[in-house]
């Protein structure tokens, strides 16, 4: 009768550990998740990547510090947090340092999924919670922009993550609680700017991903999104940025759009801090594109935004 019950525990025990490594596999979630590409092959439209680059604000994380041109895409960043300091990536056309022989299918993977090439979770300091959203067309072109540009030797550091975060597999359970898979999906009952800018907002622009507060395993609480966040630098919050009177209550659509290209607000201050190296990228957008988030920015509902905490 032991025997038994102890080869049954043995049993339990051994698919337990077969199942917990098959659900933390990276490919487990495109199993949970999959998408049909459309319109990922053929020559890039290299304005539509250059559009998603600024949007991304790419450079304001990858480009080399320390360096006046912001397009070279050297990393080494270092992002801190309460699970670790993060060191952005090379993500160059250099073809061994950087993303130069990353297939338009790698990439993607990357930017929705949190995969790398070599099949490894990368860490959500990586917003592809918000990246998921982006249509494949504007991936493909995203990359064809950034293999235009120059290649930069060298990778950075390993990221200092102590344990048990260092367990890259643990990610997996990160990902199931707060990555749906989800594309964009265009909201009939608004119009084509407000839709452009709602794809621009919640997709690459990754808005929410800093302007959020984050529960204690680092995800975004849906209930109070836009409502204000830690700010990345450790100096203080991100403001609300709701209709609510601790947000933008006041600001119109144009003044919306001005502070996107100039970084001034309707009273005459100026941004700073991490905020102006998002204003850097998003003066270089169309005039169409900062009123289409202006549109979408000024119609998010008033919501009170606590002081949030670091999770």
């Amino acid at each position: 009768m032991r025997r038994r019950l102890a080869l049954g525990v043995i049993i339990l025990f051994v698919v337990g550990l077969v199942g917990a490594f098959a659900v933390t596999d990276p490919a487990f979630f495109r199993l949970l998740h999959p998408r049909n590409e459309v319109g990922i092959k053929g020559v890039p439209d290299h304005a539509n990547g250059m559009t998603m680059f600024h949007a991304g604000g790419c450079a304001s994380c990858h480009a080399t510090p320390g360096q006046d041109d912001k397009l070279r895409l050297g990393g080494g960043l270092a992002m801190h947090s309460s699970f670790g300091t993060f060191h952005a990536p090379n993500i160059s056309s250099h073809p061994r340092d950087g993303i130069g022989a990353w297939t338009i299918e790698a990439f993607i993977r990357a930017m929705r999924e949190g995969v790398s090439p070599d099949g490894r979770h990368y860490y959500p300091a990586f917003p592809y919670t918000s990246y998921q959203r982006m249509e494949a067309k504007d991936l493909a072109d995203l990359l064809g922009y950034i293999k235009t540009l120059a290649p930069v030797e060298g990778r950075v550091r390993d990221h200092q993550v102590p344990f048990p975060f260092n367990i890259r597999r643990l990610l997996a359970g990160w990902k199931l609680l707060n990555l749906d898979g989800k594309p964009f999906v265009s909201d009939p009952v608004h119009d084509m700017i407000w839709n452009r800018g709602a794809y621009l907002v919640e997709g690459p622009g990754h808005c929410a991903e800093c302007h959020s507060p984050r529960n204690i395993v680092g995800g975004i609480i849906p209930a109070r999104r836009f409502t204000g966040g830690v700010d990345p630098e450790g100096k203080g919050s991100v403001p609300n940025i709701t209709r609510h009177a601790d947000g933008i209550a006041t600001w119109s659509k144009d003044d919306i759009s001005e502070f996107l290209k100039s970084g001034e607000t309707p009273r005459f201050d100026v941004t700073g801090g991490s905020m102006l190296m998002v204003i850097r990228n998003t003066r270089q957008l169309s005039d169409d594109d900062r009123a289409a988030m202006a549109a979408y920015l000024a119609s998010l509902p008033a919501k009170e935004g606590k002081p949030p905490a670091r999770p």
